[in-house]
């Protein structure tokens, strides 16, 4: 779909010379590398290792809220000088952990486990003023994200249901919607997919867990809504699928299997080895599984597009475990010829893949290979339809630019490569939108212009000494900025930092 989207404009450009006798459009200047820069301000060091998760900002307060899940509390400072941070009093949490945190108009959502995660989560609402609890909503177990709709009149939580180590407690994963005024909680579970289990799996979803049906095996992650408040996406990333949730009716609509990306193609190419010697990009008769774990949701020129880190996930708990290694498989020999030595660790041997799919003969040997993840970005329809993904751009510029970092100094290519873990999107003043991809292993983050969704250009990396594994981006516009310009927040969970940047 890629390379035939790049196709077109050369298509359509040779048909208007050749079958028309006015002259082809002329080129249009290229505003691409102008006005988005965005420089390192200033580092907020929150704490040590999981002390900055996930980041939220309320423009009322011009207030930093981050969850310090080291601490057990939401870490607050005031940024109306982004120059110069000051902590504030901290809000405390009790009786479970936070994951993620949201803001608006005042308020913030602050999403928490129980401290036995197989029980129902919570939602707690405070006052971003003063740090007082507004309410506090039941919700499904291990609510690992929450958002407020873009109206602020409700939240929306992704309610894990991650299984216990021992696989005997796994509860169903669910959604819940929140009325903030009424203080109403509806929470959706799947038992309605339970009957097209089979029909979705042939299409690419996951259900894999043992004794699990549907509706206990799906695992949402993360939720982003519509501009209008009427749906919302949510990611299922272990089971490779989004699921789309009417916020009206309070209904789970669809569930989208993702498919494979096969990266045997070219424009596909992956490093596939850590113990080869080389950071090289190669293709591979292997397929990777989207998986996506951040989303995000944007409009543009009318149309609505969801974009989707595709980090990768795999299950491994005491009980059971889907990971294993191509050098410790059965290999088919029709499809694997021993003579391309596939099992060597300098070729395919070292790579991580799902022991769950690729025995189509359920004969003990494996005619296809699943590993994790798609290295990549992608775009998708509000229906599921992959519009973009963006290949192997990610590889191509860290090998480029910065190959010390590439996929962690190269011992991450045997697993998920760079990992993509979240996205998002900033829609600036002159209706340029600029996406941000944050990659945890490699401690960076890479801008693109997706002003057209079609044909994405990449723009820059940021980075700043000392940052580690970023797990949550926040945009704030310049609207809403106490700058008065685009900032991008970006969160370290590994080196407990938090990095300011502002476009210049």
């Amino acid at each position: 779909m890629k390379n035939l989207l790049k196709t077109l404009p050369l298509l359509l450009t040779f048909c208007l010379i050749g079958c028309d006798d006015d002259p082809a459009p002329q080129p249009q200047p290229n505003p691409i590398n102008t006005e988005v820069k965005f420089n390192h301000v200033k580092t907020i060091m929150v704490g040590g290792e999981t002390a900055a998760e996930i980041s939220a900002y309320d423009a009322t307060t011009q207030k930093l809220f981050v969850v310090n899940a080291e601490s057990n509390e939401i870490a607050v400072y005031n940024i109306k000088d982004i120059n110069n941070p000051v902590q504030l009093t901290a809000i405390p949490l009790a009786n479970g952990a936070p994951n993620s945190v949201a803001a608006y108009d005042g308020k913030v959502a602050v999403a928490i486990e129980d401290n036995i995660k197989q029980n129902a989560g919570k939602i707690a609402l405070y006052n971003a003023e003063n740090g007082s609890l507004i309410n506090s909503y039941t919700v499904g177990a291990l609510p690992d994200m929450v958002t407020f709709s873009k109206d602020g009149k409700l939240l929306i939580s992704a309610n894990e249901g991650e299984p216990d180590d021992t696989y005997t407690n796994d509860p169903e994963g669910s959604v819940s919607i929140i009325e903030v005024e009424s203080g109403i909680v509806t929470t959706l579970n799947f038992d309605a997919f339970n009957a097209d289990e089979a029909s979705l799996k042939s299409n690419g979803f996951r259900v894999f867990g043992p004794n699990a049906n549907l509706a206990k095996d799906v695992e949402p992650e993360y939720v982003t809504v519509s501009d209008d408040s009427k749906i919302a996406w949510v990611s299922l990333q272990e089971n490779n699928g989004i699921a789309k949730v009417n916020l009206v009716s309070k209904t789970i609509e669809a569930i989208y299997p993702l498919g494979f990306k096969n990266y045997n193609e070219a424009g596909n190419e992956i490093d596939a080895s850590n113990k080869d010697d080389v950071k090289e990009l190669k293709n591979w008769p292997v397929y990777g599984m989207y998986q996506p774990d951040g989303i995000t949701y944007v409009n543009i020129n009318g149309n609505g597009y969801i974009i989707s880190a595709n980090e990768g996930d795999a299950r491994d708990y005491d009980s059971f475990s889907e990971e294993g290694r191509i050098k410790d498989i059965t290999l088919d020999e029709t499809t694997f010829p021993i003579s391309e030595d596939y099992q060597n660790e300098a070729n395919l041997g070292r790579l991580l893949i799902t022991n769950t799919l690729g025995d189509e003969g359920n004969d003990g040997d494996f005619e296809k290979l699943y590993s994790y993840g798609a290295r990549s970005f992608s775009i998708w329809s509000e229906n599921g339809t992959l519009i973009y993904d963006s290949g192997n751009s990610i590889a191509q510029e860290l090998l480029a630019r910065t190959p010390d970092r590439f996929n962690d100094d190269d011992s991450r290519s045997d697993d998920k490569g760079a990992e993509p873990e979240s996205v998002e999107v900033l829609n600036m003043s002159n209706e340029r939108y600029i996406l941000f991809v944050g990659l945890e292993r490699t401690d960076q983050v890479l801008v693109y212009d997706i002003t057209n969704p079609t044909s994405p250009v990449f723009l820059d990396i940021l980075s700043h000494e000392g940052d580690e594994a970023p797990e949550g981006l926040l945009v704030i516009p310049s609207s809403e900025s106490p700058s008065g310009k685009d900032l991008v927040i970006v969160s370290n969970e590994d080196s407990g930092t938090v990095s300011i940047y502002e476009n210049q």
